[in-house]
């Protein structure tokens, strides 16, 4: 039985720590180019206190639903054991049942784990909904403030002078505007398949 391992290696990439962590630019980074301004959403999410508070929550709630998905897999996992040790001892009917059973509890089993995947991602989702949200404002006003007339996203540089680089200022604001998320696991809204 599979384990939540996708879902949290997706929140480490997502956060890894100094996200994308780059080598040493060049000795000279070149000029400023006047208007053209660069920002890092990656590295806000990893280095705000926002982002780290959704950061920690998420670990909070995955280690969570792990808790509650392990009983499921061992009861499993012991029942498993059991058949393939009496497979020459039980008798075929009472086999049978029990293997039908096991198989039932094993699709009740991933559709509770495919079911907290879903509220997780949802979650995470939200969270960074709330942190975009929070953060759309303080770029507005950044990229007025310093006469930006191109914003590129960071992802898309591969090098730039760093003094056209306004997330550190952003990441800043965005500290004293919305300090933390607390939160706990949610619900997806049911989708009603079209008719």
């Amino acid at each position: 039985m599979k384990t939540l391992a996708y879902g949290a290696f997706a929140l480490t990439l997502l956060f890894a720590g100094q996200a994308a962590a780059q080598a040493q630019g060049p000795a000279n980074p070149g000029p400023v180019i006047p208007g053209v301004c660069v920002f890092h959403n990656e590295r806000l999410l990893a280095q705000s206190t926002v982002g780290q508070s959704v950061q920690t929550g998420m670990r909070t709630l995955s280690q969570q639903v792990s808790g509650e998905l392990e009983p499921y897999a061992q009861s499993i996992q012991a029942e498993i054991t059991a058949l393939e040790q009496g497979r020459g001892t039980i008798p075929e009917q009472e086999f049978a049942q029990r293997s039908q059973a096991l198989q039932q509890r094993i699709a009740e089993a991933r559709q509770l784990e495919a079911q907290r995947q879903q509220e997780l991602e949802y979650t995470l989702n939200m969270q960074l909904r709330a942190i975009a949200q929070a953060t759309d404002p303080i770029l507005v006003a950044v990229y007025q403030e310093r006469g930006c007339g191109l914003l590129l996203s960071r992802e898309a540089v591969i090098e730039m002078n760093p003094a056209m680089d306004i997330t550190d200022v952003v990441i800043q604001r965005l500290n004293a505007a919305l300090p933390s998320l607390s939160f706990s696991r949610m619900t997806p809204p049911v989708q009603v398949p079209n008719q």
